[in-house]
């Protein structure tokens, strides 16, 4: 799925909280499937980074994106499309590199395995750049894949949500020993409560009862039901979730934000070509102000980076 600490404000738009899988175009606001920059079977471009890609992906026009379509407001399915500030993102990578980006939805867990056997091209799905997906190690430290390279383009920390009202008067994360928690498997925030749940053990507290799912969606579920006590998540999610979801009736965002680390595109190791064609596309975003545009739109701005960087997570 780092350090993460400061707040962020609301974000907005509009919700959608189910799996999808879908081969789009990440152009603009998401149009029809195989429209885009570069056009289906590019072999050449006049794009000013197209140069900078392998061969393979020159003579294709596309580069292939896993990601897991049920984060918003970052990815998510709205109308048969997904949309949000990844696609967009992509979008405007695409107009650099002269190809159109397909996104294909699958399980988050699930990402890196189909990067790693050639079922995409990239990963772009709110994916915390941290030291062991750099290496391919799991959460215990084994070894199980030969790792990835990560482009960081966002920034962003894990925060707690309840249900609206807050029931159970929960504070923050610290407050959580002995309480069901519910979180999405396989990502950071599965992680951080594990983490806290060591904490609250070593001081003599129960360990929290993490509960974790196949989808974000069942997690959210699971603490709109009353199942779970709380929630864990990304903060951009969090908090358009507590936004949106039933108008806005649904969850609250409690607490801080922590271990606030970069979100990154994931790329084979042993594709560092697409890698730096990546990168220097990132950063030609960055220099013509369309980066910061995309991420506006969403209300994500403050999640902005200010250069283009590889393997900044720890």
């Amino acid at each position: 799925m780092a350090t993460r600490r400061p707040t962020r404000r609301t974000l907005a738009t509009v919700l959608a909280a189910t799996t999808a899988s879908l081969l789009l175009s990440a152009c603009g606001d998401q149009t029809a499937a195989g429209q885009g920059a570069g056009g289906a079977g590019a072999a050449k471009s006049d794009a000013p980074l197209f140069a900078k890609l392998p061969a393979d992906i020159r003579a294709a026009g596309v580069i292939k994106v896993g990601t897991d379509a049920t984060y918003a407001p970052m990815e998510f399915v709205e109308n048969g499309k997904i949309v949000g500030v990844d696609p967009d993102v992509a979008a405007a990578l695409g107009k650099h590199l002269g190809v159109r980006f397909e996104f294909t939805s699958g399980t988050f867990d699930s990402l890196i395995t189909s990067l790693n056997s050639g079922r995409q091209d990239i990963v772009m799905s709110s994916m915390n750049d941290t030291m062991a997906r750099q290496q391919g190690l799991d959460d215990k430290g084994q070894k199980t894949g030969n790792g990835v390279d990560f482009v960081d383009y966002f920034v962003a920390g894990t925060v707690v949500y309840v249900q609206r009202g807050n029931p159970q008067q929960i504070r923050s994360i610290a407050d959580l020993c002995g309480k069901k928690t519910a979180v999405q498997r396989g990502t950071i925030f599965e992680e951080a409560a594990k983490n806290r749940s060591k904490e609250c053990e070593a001081s003599g507290k129960p360990a929290i009862a993490i509960e974790s799912f196949p989808t974000d969606a069942e997690a959210q579920t699971r603490v709109k039901a009353g199942g779970a006590v709380a929630g864990v998540n990304d903060y951009p999610v969090a908090a358009y979730l507590a936004l949106k979801a039933d108008g806005g009736n649904a969850f609250e965002v409690v607490g801080n934000q922590i271990e606030a680390g970069p979100f990154g595109i994931a790329v084979a190791k042993d594709n560092p070509e697409l890698r730096d064609a990546v990168k220097a596309a990132l950063a030609a975003c960055i220099a013509d102000g369309s980066y910061q545009k995309a991420l506006d739109k969403w209300g994500a701005g403050t999640g902005a980076v200010a250069s283009a960087n590889v393997n900044t997570g720890s």
